[in-house]
């Protein structure tokens, strides 16, 4: 992976430490999306002793959509180029919680977020040959079957599960529309269940759940290191060079339930989210 520029999301912890620990192993130049400056700055300094190339390290919000648009002009500003992104931080939480911009926080830093971040840096992508997008999706989509434009928000009623399954869905809606639109460029888009278990996801909420999140999970995941093999695998290898618009999980392609595979729900899904976030992508004509 020498010479190779990967930008991720949530590198500080679970699976995101483990991919980015053994994305510097294999020679990669990162860039690292962190909200806490002192984890971020504590990953650098194990990198670097590692023998790692220094990351560069970039701070974002990913509950405030004008944070996420400040990194991302932080970074173009500073990048000549970006082989990888991956949007790998995700949130879940036990009570109902709203962003700066007036969003249910799971859905806008599961879906709003990285949908915004990966158009902003998209012009980027297109400029470097065999550019990949890779997102954090998750089995948990299976806890839902559809995205409930009802109540999208959840003003109404708030459950824990159905609103991170309507998140982990929504990325694989994400997936399979913009791969659509990126054929005939020379940029793949895939996303994974990683399988992980011993991350920090979760643990932000207090009481009951903090305590038993994990091993309410426990069915979905594993181990960090077990967990980003996935992730590791769609960003390095050959093997998944040419594919695209894939789900996978133990670094085979699967197919998710039917109602993560519909395109006329990921048209849907895209519409709505362009208009929350206020960002139309920069599409390029097909060549």
């Amino acid at each position: 992976m020498e010479g190779t520029h990967i930008a991720i999301t949530g590198p500080t912890a679970g699976i995101g430490r483990a991919a980015s620990l053994e994305f510097a192993r294999l020679g990669a130049q990162l860039t690292l999306f962190c909200r806490d400056r002192d984890k971020a700055e504590a990953l650098q300094r194990e990198i670097i002793d590692q023998g790692g190339t220094r990351p560069d390290i970039i701070i974002m919000n990913m509950a405030d959509l004008g944070s996420v648009r400040r990194a991302a002009e932080e970074f173009l500003s500073r990048a000549e180029s970006l082989d990888v992104l991956l949007n790998n931080a995700g949130v879940v939480n036990t009570t109902r919680k709203e962003t700066i911009d007036g969003y249910e926080e799971t859905l806008a830093v599961n879906h709003f977020a990285p949908f915004l971040l990966t158009g902003l840096l998209l012009p980027l992508l297109l400029k470097t040959p065999k550019a990949r997008i890779v997102s954090v999706s998750s089995h948990a989509h299976t806890f839902v079957k559809n995205m409930g434009y009802d109540d999208m928000q959840a003003t109404r009623s708030f459950r824990t599960f159905r609103e991170y399954g309507r998140s982990k869905l929504a990325n694989i809606l994400f997936t399979k529309y913009l791969s659509e639109q990126l054929k005939g460029h020379d940029v793949t888009v895939n996303c994974l269940h990683p399988g992980a278990v011993a991350t920090s996801l979760g643990t932000q909420n207090s009481g009951f759940f903090s305590r038993n999140l994990p091993r309410l999970l426990k069915p979905f995941f594993r181990s960090p290191d077990q967990g980003a093999q996935t992730s590791v695998f769609l960003c390095c290898s050959d093997e998944v060079a040419e594919i695209t618009g894939g789900y996978f999980s133990n670094c085979k392609r699967k197919n998710p339930k039917s109602w993560a595979r519909d395109p006329a729900e990921a048209k849907r899904l895209w519409a709505y989210t362009e208009d929350c976030v206020d960002f139309k992508y920069p599409f390029p004509a097909s060549g």
